[in-house]
């Protein structure tokens, strides 16, 4: 489907800097992201959105590869000037999300804190396009091995402790991650601010935080909807 909005222009006036965790992991925030959030509303409610991997608890559609491009062009130096500047530049995907499996229903991997991925240099982007009572993201320390970020080199680490903690106390309960426990502790929280866009590298352990008593609508309009993206050097 074609771009109905004819407004998809970016601010980052406001867009600041800070460190999490103990290992003074980047993170930046920009509040009022969009100049017209609500277009972007209405253009969301008109996609097609479908669950497109086991790992996300609810369903997605992709953002318009012009959409991406623009957006590439406006954000590879805030990029660069906040995180490691890749020799041939980023490239991006990006999608409408909305979370939207009961906390019953959830798979046993889907209660803990989780990473995009394993390589430091994979930017992730989180846009809060919803007015629902659910949150923001949480970023997490795993207590038994104190990691905050996983890599190449202590993933095995990591899964070894974390196998560890289940086998001796069992699987948490049905429910979103919020303050992490019983293996996990809370280092930084994303209020979630509608409008607001989140910049972090997507090996830091992260879980949406989200209020298990509410409802989590399918409907765009209704629901948690966020924008997520990966910036990703070109190799």
């Amino acid at each position: 489907m074609q771009s109905a909005v004819q407004n998809w222009e970016l601010s980052l006036a406001g867009a600041q800097t800070g460190a999490v965790g103990e290992g003074n992991h980047t993170f930046l925030a920009t509040p009022d992201f969009l100049s017209d959030p609500d277009a972007t509303l209405r253009f969301a409610s008109l996609q097609k959105f479908a669950k497109i991997t086991p790992h996300y608890p609810g369903l997605r559609a992709p953002l318009p590869p012009s959409v991406c491009n623009a957006w590439l062009r406006a954000l590879s130096q805030p990029l660069d000037t906040a995180f490691t500047k890749p020799a041939k530049g980023w490239r991006m995907e990006a999608w409408f999300s909305i979370v939207s499996t009961p906390p019953g229903q959830l798979a046993p991997m889907q209660r803990f804190p989780h990473v995009d991925g394993t390589d430091p240099d994979q930017i992730a982007m989180m846009l809060y396009l919803h007015r629902t009572a659910h949150g923001g993201t949480g970023f997490f320390r795993h207590r038994s091995s104190g990691l905050e970020a996983l890599t190449e080199a202590n993933f095995a680490t990591y899964r070894a402790a974390l196998e560890k903690d289940v086998r001796t106390g069992g699987l948490p309960g049905a429910a979103y991650t919020t303050d992490g426990a019983p293996y996990f502790e809370r280092i930084h929280k994303s209020e979630g601010r509608f409008n607001e866009a989140i910049f972090y590298r997507g090996n830091l352990l992260h879980s949406g935080i989200i209020a298990g008593d509410e409802e989590l609508s399918p409907d765009p309009l209704q629901g948690r909807l966020t924008i997520n993206a990966f910036f990703r050097p070109v190799r």
